[in-house]
């Protein structure tokens, strides 16, 4: 009797043995059995790649906390995808800095009546890099010899209202490759003509930027800084009914009339690929962005000439 049950139960481990060794595999059999290959010959593991999906998930983390970060003010654009974008917040303005260019991709601000006034000058002034940028960056030494002017995109005659303002507006990042004959002249004609819509209407929302064409073609110094074909300027009003008007301006010497350079702010985001003033109700934005060259010029009262030539000393006064 014992030696029939000794030999039942050796059996019955057999058994046992037997059932476990079937479910058992190797960890080799059980990679083979979780992979999948795909047709050109490589293999992703559950068809899932999930080097795709980490960069997914950190592209949309990164731009959620560009979104959080992001001032709110109505001169703000909205995120730019298309190119690297580091945001630095400054007294007077707000700058979209590129890394790849070596200058703002834009610079927007709100400008006052208040704000158009003070005493703090840029007589003392000196152009400084920017040490929140990372290396290379745009220095003074870019610009030797370079034909081209230091011009400031938000001015230094917006920024006299305070001295902490005015020595930011000659940081690196808020200047670009200019024409010099630009600078001096209608580009000033045009910064002038918006501080006096600030007088006028007590406020307004300005952006400007560079404009590549065909990307970058042209660039001075060792830090290859990005010399731009034109420059944009966009500019809204809220105050007695909204309004926006752009200017689009080459970047080259010669005068014009300042109607010449008045284009929708439309076109200017299908050239530059920013979306501009995206807090406006959608149907407000699509009017006014969309706004004929020849009513933005009546509605804003847009000079045909202004001082240049009949006033070359005006920049005393401003």
């Amino acid at each position: 009797m014992k030696q029939r049950l000794f030999i039942g139960i050796c059996l019955l481990a057999l058994l046992m043995g037997a059932s476990s060794c079937r479910n058992a595999t190797t960890p080799q059999e059980r990679t083979a059995s979780d992979t999948t290959t795909v047709d050109n010959g490589g293999e992703v593991e559950g068809l899932f790649d999930s080097e795709a999906a980490e960069q997914a998930q950190q592209k949309q983390k990164n731009k959620k906390q560009a979104g959080q970060k992001r001032p709110k003010g109505m001169e703000i654009p909205a995120v730019i995808d298309v190119r690297p974008e580091q945001l630095l917040v400054r007294e007077g303005y707000v700058v979209s800095y590129n890394k790849d260019w070596k200058i703002a991709n834009w610079v927007a601000w709100h400008l006052t009546k208040a704000h158009t006034y003070g005493d703090n000058r840029r007589d003392d002034m000196m152009f400084k890099e920017d040490t929140e940028v990372p290396y290379p960056r745009a220095t003074d030494e870019d610009y030797y010899t370079s034909r081209y002017d230091r011009g400031h995109l938000c001015p230094s005659g917006d920024n006299k209202w305070d001295r902490r303002a005015q020595i930011q507006s000659f940081l690196f990042t808020n200047i670009c490759p200019q024409n010099h004959g630009l600078n001096k002249g209608d580009w000033n004609d045009i910064e002038m003509q918006c501080r006096d819509w600030a007088r006028k209407y007590g406020e307004v929302y300005i952006v400007t930027g560079p404009v590549f064409y065909h990307g970058v073609q042209n660039t001075i110094g060792k830090n290859k800084v990005a010399v731009p074909d034109a420059l944009f300027k966009v500019v809204l009003c809220t105050k007695t009914y909204i309004r926006a008007i752009g200017f689009l301006v080459p970047n080259k010497g010669g005068h014009r009339n300042l109607k010449d350079y008045v284009v929708s702010v439309d076109e200017i985001e299908r050239l530059t690929g920013i979306d501009f003033f995206p807090n406006l109700k959608d149907d407000t934005e699509g009017r006014v962005e969309a706004a004929d060259d020849d009513d933005m010029v009546k509605e804003w009262n847009v000079p045909a000439k202004y001082y240049y030539e009949a006033k070359p000393s005006r920049n005393y006064r401003y």
